[in-house]
């Protein structure tokens, strides 16, 4: 199964150090790590592009850490989200899980035994938050809440965002935005 993750740090020198340590983690799974220095292309991107893991670092010159991760929870809320900082103040831990629902608080500097700890609980809780989606929907078709149809249509949705809202024109071609 390919893994993505949304990797976003203003410093190019922590996206890479990340990325080499992903990479070393997650050595024997499909991995596929998207990096960002400015918020406002991640969250263009997360319009089109599911992940499975979001990190963010919390000090950015445009945007904070809690803000972005709060909107791409919107975007992505099954997407599990960490924050990622040298800030050790509580307020800003408190933020990261209250306001963007944070899964995981990753201090700088990280070590490799931790980035790899978090690694693990974080495909647990992905698969886990999929397979509970999975069962919702399957008693939801049981009980007719849901039809096979709409079923299927939330599946593609989950796994490439977006491709279910097509605008159409009025002679039934599809229309580029």
């Amino acid at each position: 199964m390919m893994r993505r993750i949304l990797l976003l740090d203003d410093e190019q020198n922590v996206l890479s150090a990340l990325k080499r340590s992903f990479r070393s983690i997650a050595r024997n799974d499909q991995l596929r790590i998207d990096t960002y220095n400015v918020p406002e292309e991640a969250l263009a991107h997360l319009q089109d592009t599911a992940y499975d893991f979001i990190i963010s670092d919390y000090h950015m010159p445009s945007m904070n850490g809690i803000g972005f991760l709060t909107l791409a929870k919107a975007i992505q809320p099954d997407a599990v989200r960490m924050m990622l900082s040298a800030s050790a103040e509580f307020k800003t831990i408190l933020g990261a899980i209250n306001e963007a629902e944070a899964f995981r608080y990753i201090a700088k500097p990280w070590t490799q035994e931790e980035l790899a700890d978090t690694y693990q609980a974080a495909l647990q809780k992905r698969d886990q938050i999929l397979e509970d989606r999975r069962l919702a929907d399957e008693l939801r078709v049981q009980r007719g809440q849901l039809s096979p149809q709409e079923e299927a249509l939330r599946r593609l949705e989950e796994s490439e965002p977006g491709i279910t809202k097509v605008k159409w024109g009025a002679d039934g071609s599809v229309m580029l935005e």
